[in-house]
């Protein structure tokens, strides 16, 4: 079923919704819908580029993680959580296939035992190195759409939007 008005998805939803509930505003669901389908679209051509680089989206998470941190980049698994927005126990798996492969390595930290560090190694560098200029291309590509001020707007609110939601 699509719509033949030149809308989206969205439009299509909207204008069905409109005639079987016309009492109710069913106007969040305009944003709310297109974020939704937007982000599987986003994540499956993401989902390609990594692979070309032998990686899936977790790995690149964790490796730009650790690349874009200071020398020698290095995190503990907390920091990784923080900043990855993962549960322990994703973070633990990610780490093992990483390490499995070289591209990580977990130590403990020299000055308390109970901490472990885990750092980029030069491989894993190399390889995110490789891939941020694909993935970088692919965003640029799937925003084509957007001029330069279409992009910071929409940057700009979906900022706001998720501060207020308490993402920090």
């Amino acid at each position: 079923m699509t719509d033949t008005t030149g809308g989206d998805h969205a439009d299509l939803v909207l204008a069905q919704w409109a005639r079987q509930r016309p009492d109710l505003d069913v106007s969040p669901m305009a944003v709310i819908g297109r974020l939704t389908r937007l982000t599987r679209l986003i994540e499956g051509e993401l989902r390609r580029t990594f692979a070309t680089h032998g990686l899936d989206m977790a790995g690149f998470d964790v490796l730009a993680t650790l690349r874009r941190s200071d020398p020698p980049h290095r995190l503990t698994p907390a920091e990784l959580m923080r900043a990855a927005m993962v549960t322990s126990g994703a973070v633990s798996q990610r780490l093992e296939k990483l390490e499995e492969r070289g591209l990580v390595t977990r130590r403990p930290s020299a000055t308390d035992g109970r901490v472990v560090h885990v750092e980029l190694t030069e491989q894993g560098r190399a390889l995110v190195d490789r891939a941020l200029p694909d993935h970088l291309a692919t965003e640029r590509r799937l925003l084509a759409a957007l001029d330069a001020p279409g992009r910071a707007e929409l940057a700009g609110a979906l900022r706001e939007l998720l501060l207020a939601l308490g993402d920090e």
